[in-house]
């Protein structure tokens, strides 16, 4: 169940989302623990930094370490001992990508997708149902359906298509989700929530028609398809504007790989509700940690909806200027291995290549994360 509450200043909601596992406020951030793991990070310390919602990916799960050994553990949640609510894409995106990189890794036909798996080279087919399927092994709280994710440099002509083939396949995973709901007896709050993706690239008619499309199934959430920028590396503001207005205002709306802060801000004010990027544990895993330099109570209160002014700071702890920085690495955070190693340490970690140096770096981002959405909400 999905209750809004809209701002007076802009287009920003929050609301209370419950589903299996718990209550989640919005709008918030999902890290990615792609392969079933935060790299180079544990649950215990992931949830002293207040992550809630997380991200898996199906398709990697799916060949590794595969659905017998999840089902036997008794789901994703039980087999990386995590309590918390998660939500699984449905693998598209990732088939998509290792075959429009290169077509010697698979086709893509009407009906399904082909593909040979980078980790042994095996032959795979990925259909809308079979994408259903492996999601409700998986066990998660939250799925979303197989779509036809293009590249940005695709044409007008080839993003209808790709918008065609979306729009039939969400029809087929939706048809899928209800003959596994029944199958397995789900009821209520058990039943996972499902996303419909709207795809069209930066073209207002192709995002309006495959939106008017998608609502017509009454998903419990919809998301803004294929990446938020276009080919000279821009981000889409008028596009994730009008993809928002789009979708009804009781249901959610998933900002599907959007994770700087700025974008972020930007986007919570245009009305999206969920967010994932790998960029918190990516960036710190190179050195770069995230840090507050202002309150952002005044860019939340801005009626300009698509500018956002910059209220924070990244540092590179390679640099060498931090090697005699005897300053806490975060003074503010509630981790104590933040606040009692210094960043003169952090960067003798970076340098010796320590396992610990990515992780506290890590577990710092998640933590700045969490934070502005706690920020963005209040």
């Amino acid at each position: 169940m999905f209750t809004v509450q809209k701002s007076k200043n802009n287009n920003l909601r929050k609301g209370i989302l419950k589903v299996k596992r718990g209550e989640l406020l919005t709008p918030f951030f999902m890290p990615d623990a792609t392969r079933g793991f935060v790299k180079l990070t544990d649950n215990e310390e992931i949830g002293k930094a207040m992550v809630d919602p997380m991200v898996v990916n199906t398709f990697h799960l799916y060949l590794q370490p595969g659905l017998k050994t999840i089902k036997k553990a008794g789901g994703i949640n039980f087999f990386m001992h995590y309590d918390r609510p998660l939500l699984s894409d449905s693998g598209g995106y990732q088939v998509f990508s290792l075959i429009h990189r290169s077509k010697e890794m698979g086709k893509i036909y009407e009906d399904k997708v082909v593909f040979k798996s980078p980790i042994d080279g095996s032959k795979h087919e990925l259909t809308p149902e079979k994408s259903i399927q492996i999601q409700f092994d998986l066990g998660v709280d939250m799925m979303v359906c197989l779509d036809d994710c293009p590249p940005n440099e695709f044409s007008k002509k080839d993003l209808e298509k790709s918008v065609q083939r979306t729009i039939a396949w969400a029809k087929r995973c939706k048809n899928e989700y209800e003959k596994q709901i029944k199958k397995r007896k789900l009821t209520g709050k058990n039943k996972p929530l499902l996303f419909g993706v709207i795809q069209g690239g930066k073209y207002p008619e192709l995002r309006q028609k495959c939106a008017s499309e998608l609502v017509k199934l009454n998903f419990d959430g919809y998301g803004f398809g294929a990446r938020p920028i276009d080919e000279k590396g821009t981000f889409l503001a008028d596009i994730l504007q009008y993809t928002a207005d789009l979708i009804p205002p009781d249901k959610l709306r998933f900002a599907l790989g959007i994770g700087t802060p700025q974008d972020i801000v930007l986007c919570s004010k245009m009305g999206w509700d969920m967010f994932d990027c790998v960029i918190p544990t990516r960036e710190g895993r190179h050195g770069r940690l995230f840090y507050f330099t202002k309150d952002i109570t005044g860019e939340m209160a801005n009626k300009k909806i698509k500018k956002v002014g910059k209220f924070y700071k990244t540092i590179n702890i390679n640099n060498a200027k931090f090697s005699n920085d005897f300053s806490p690495i975060n003074k503010d955070s509630k981790i104590s291995l933040l606040k009692t190693h210094s960043k003169a340490y952090l960067h003798y970690l970076f340098k010796q290549k320590e396992p610990l140096a990515y992780k506290l770096a890590s577990l710092n981002n998640l933590e700045f994360y969490t934070e502005l959405m706690v920020k963005i909400r209040q």
